[in-house]
């Protein structure tokens, strides 16, 4: 009897990064910049239909004190870059950046005067979206991909440091598999990629 209680109990190990980066990555609090008509299909992607609450980013974020994903929804006039890039600067640390869209990410079809061309000239964009207007599945995909940066490239030793430049944190799996298969990989390089 005392053997099958022991084996009903147990423990696991796993570093703080691992769970940080984990709790981090299924709680992303978008703030939404709907600039133009890809703001409707943003907010289809938070509807029951697509259902983000699944990925844990139901609750767009007004607030830029709240808020650690900013989407770039549609094209950015100039006079509008000034506000969004004052929005980013007010947001905590670590904050990733979406441009969906491709008026976001390139400036689309509005090539004049008056339009940023692409969000990337004033935002440190980590992903983009193609598309006119990108379907809401293309948002959950990104969605997932920040996922996926949060949880291998971040690490919780660089919250303490202001100011330092910090190493790149270790990737926690390999980014790209070989198309040979997962038995090409080096074990010993798995997790010392460059």
């Amino acid at each position: 009897m005392a053997s099958d209680s022991s084996l009903s109990e147990g423990f696991l190990t796993t570093r703080v990064d691992a769970v940080v980066n984990w709790a981090r990555s299924n709680s992303l609090m978008p703030l939404p910049m709907g600039l133009s008509c890809c703001a409707i299909e943003m907010m289809a992607f938070a509807a029951p239909k697509y259902d983000v609450a699944r990925f844990g980013s139901e609750a767009m974020r007004f607030s830029p004190r709240q808020a650690d994903l900013m989407i770039v929804a549609g094209w950015v006039s100039y006079k509008m870059a000034h506000t969004i890039r004052r929005v980013w600067d007010q947001m905590a640390d670590p904050k990733w950046c979406i441009a969906m869209g491709a008026c976001a990410s390139t400036g689309g079809m509005h090539r004049c005067y008056g339009v940023v061309q692409g969000c990337d000239n004033f935002l440190p964009v980590d992903v983009y979206i193609s598309g006119c207007p990108p379907r809401p599945e293309s948002l959950i995909h990104a969605l997932m991909d920040i996922q996926e940066k949060v949880r291998n490239e971040y690490s919780v030793a660089q919250d303490g440091h202001f100011g330092n430049e910090m190493p790149a944190a270790a990737a926690a799996r390999p980014k790209v598999l070989s198309s040979v298969g997962a038995d090409a990989i080096n074990p010993d390089g798995l997790y010392h990629q460059q």
